[in-house]
């Protein structure tokens, strides 16, 4: 007898395709009442072909909800001092709202020195540690973007987390450590976690919110799983699906923890389908602060 899967599948892709009309919206308004027009700017660095897709994706869709998209290749061999004098014009460059350097950047190039560089006013990625720290303060108007999309998913399907308990497997400046400050200032009691956590089933059992971002491929089993708890999936792997083919995958074992979980984001179709909205969520915000307007209601 096999068990009834019980959880709420979170569709963050539905829940994407809402705010990005909310943000298209917004960019009209903007247009006909200030002419002012979001300009989002994108480096890549090297020729990785997933960064490529992925910077690609960024620029059409800011083209399509009404944006103007600024694109900047450089090659794989490029010089420290080229790149930071790339993000020096676009720091200057009024048309520019947004500035994002895509990661990983080749070794001869120190991401802390482009980061330290980048003007955190149009740091859409909130990497700079002006908008970390500012985040830890609880004065942020931007903030990385796949935390964001997990609070609003989380708000959505789940309502208020004041006084859960909610654990972060996963450390990293993208999103573990945003993550974690995100749940705290909504009134979560949080634990961080990683690899070398010791008991970390155990610790994972007790957790009403469970995000896993550690890059593993089914990391998280399903008995790791608190019977009705919210599951967050943040991982995004490429495994063998046999015949050659492969298929994407998430950090959580999904048909285990299904069974268990009170609700649970799907990989694909989950948090990572907020990444890109929110990117543009941000740059509207930048392009209306940085032009002395008020900051966007867009009520997600």
């Amino acid at each position: 007898m096999t068990t009834q899967s019980t959880a709420r599948i979170i569709d963050g892709k539905a829940f994407a395709a809402t705010l990005r009309m909310r943000v298209a919206q917004e960019a009209v308004r903007l247009k006909a009442e200030y002419d002012l027009v979001p300009g989002l700017a994108t480096v890549l660095v090297g020729n990785d072909p997933a960064s490529e897709v992925y910077v690609r994706n960024k620029g059409k869709t800011a083209e399509a909800i009404g944006f103007r998209s600024f694109h900047t290749s450089l090659p794989a061999d490029a010089g420290e001092r080229d790149v930071l004098a790339h993000v020096a014009a676009l720091n200057a460059d009024p048309a520019v709202h947004g500035i994002l350097v895509q990661m990983p950047l080749p070794k001869q190039i120190r991401e802390a020195a482009v980061l330290d560089l980048l003007d955190p006013r149009k740091d859409v990625d909130a990497l700079t540690a002006t908008n970390a720290g500012l985040l830890v303060s609880g004065r942020a108007t931007l903030v990385s973007c796949t935390p964001a999309g997990m609070m609003m998913l989380l708000k959505e399907y789940t309502g208020d987390i004041a006084g859960l308990n909610a654990l972060v497997i996963g450390r990293s400046l993208l999103f573990g450590k945003p993550a974690a400050q995100l749940l705290l200032a909504a009134n979560a009691t949080v634990t961080m976690a990683h690899s070398r956590t010791r008991d970390l089933p155990d610790i994972a059992r007790r957790a009403d919110i469970l995000v896993a971002a550690i890059g593993q491929p089914f990391f998280v089993k399903g008995d790791w799983v608190k019977p009705g708890a919210t599951v967050i999936d943040v991982g995004i792997n490429r495994v063998d699906a046999g015949d050659g083919k492969t298929k994407i995958v998430g950090d959580v074992d999904f048909d285990e923890a299904e069974k268990r979980a009170g609700a649970i984001t799907p990989v694909p179709g989950g948090v990572g389908a907020m990444t890109i909205v929110c990117l543009m969520r941000n740059t509207l915000i930048a392009a209306t602060l940085q032009a002395g307007l008020s900051m966007p209601d867009l009520q997600e």
